[in-house]
């Protein structure tokens, strides 16, 4: 016996199962002892979920710009319809210029500027031109949201109505201040080629937060505005108007379009909080500096 132990050497051990004598990479079997290898987790291939993410995108973003629509159509149908139209003469229509000029420009077109990097399409080509439509658009916002404050002003002065003394024109001011620091900021620190790539480090992140938090503001002073106005003008009379309380058709009119705002808002946020949805470049671990000028040539 043990000469047979000593010819034949130490004797292997047997294979109990299967999983004894296969790789590791084989380990995962259905049951021990079974040749059958358990089936791979399925995922799903890259392409087809980018798809779906850039479809999910379009939607979200034709859904931005029809609410952006409506919100500017129902403001100015709201003005003619009920407030008797618009003029700049120091009365009631004057004034009528204000709720559409800030909704338009402190709302819409900004809200529209800001998802712009977000539009797929863009992302292959050259970011100077869309750098500079970005500022435009947003110059554009400023400049509609400053003529509607000075046409409530001019109004409030002519008629001795005091300036800035409810919440709504708190806010309203605080957002457009806030827009105006923010679009100097940003052309100073992302457009002019003699822009430190520190500096557009450090400005990045307060950038896209900054710009979220005035959208929400805006929102707040157009709500709030547009609920302050059907306060004031909404109540009991001799001719029979209705009040406020009564939901009259102006009533309704002006709340939708309030809700109009708030999807509106809600959608653009969306998408920009969405980090699928950031221009590659844009990522923080795709980020490179690429000063104006060196844009100009690619």
């Amino acid at each position: 016996m043990r000469q047979q132990m000593q010819q034949g050497g130490p004797s292997s051990p047997s294979c109990s199962s299967t999983s004894h004598c296969l790789p590791l990479s084989h380990l995962n079997t259905a049951e021990c002892g079974s040749e059958t290898p358990a089936e791979p987790e399925k995922h799903e291939p890259t392409g087809v979920s980018s798809m779906r993410s850039i479809m999910i995108f379009y939607i979200c973003y034709l859904l931005c710009l029809a609410l952006g629509l409506a919100c500017v159509v129902c403001v100015c149908v709201w003005n003619t319809q009920w407030r008797g139209g618009f003029a700049w003469d120091g009365k009631a229509r004057q004034f009528n210029w204000h709720p559409v000029l800030m909704v338009t420009g402190l709302v819409v077109v900004y809200g529209i500027a800001a998802v712009l990097y977000r539009i797929p399409l863009t992302w292959g080509q050259n970011k100077l031109p869309w750098k500079l439509l970005h500022a435009a658009l947003m110059l554009v916002a400023l400049v509609l949201s400053i003529v509607g404050l000075c046409a409530v002003f001019d109004f409030h002065n002519v008629n001795n109505i005091p300036n800035l003394y409810s919440l709504h024109s708190w806010i309203g001011i605080a957002a457009t201040a806030l827009f105006a620091m923010q679009w100097v900021v940003g052309v100073a620190g992302f457009l002019l080629p003699c822009s430190p790539i520190s500096l557009r480090k450090l400005l990045k992140p307060i950038h896209v937060w900054l710009g979220g938090s005035i959208l929400s503001l805006s929102i707040a002073a157009c709500i709030s505005g547009i609920n302050e106005k059907l306060f004031f003008v909404l109540k009991s009379t001799a001719n029979g108007s209705q009040p406020y309380s009564k939901l009259p058709p102006e009533a309704l009119f002006g709340n939708s379009l309030g809700v109009l705002i708030v999807a509106f808002g809600l959608v653009v946020l969306k998408i920009l909080s969405n980090h699928k949805w950031q221009r590659p470049d844009s990522r923080p671990e795709e980020l490179a500096y690429t000063p104006l000028l060196q844009e100009e040539n690619e």
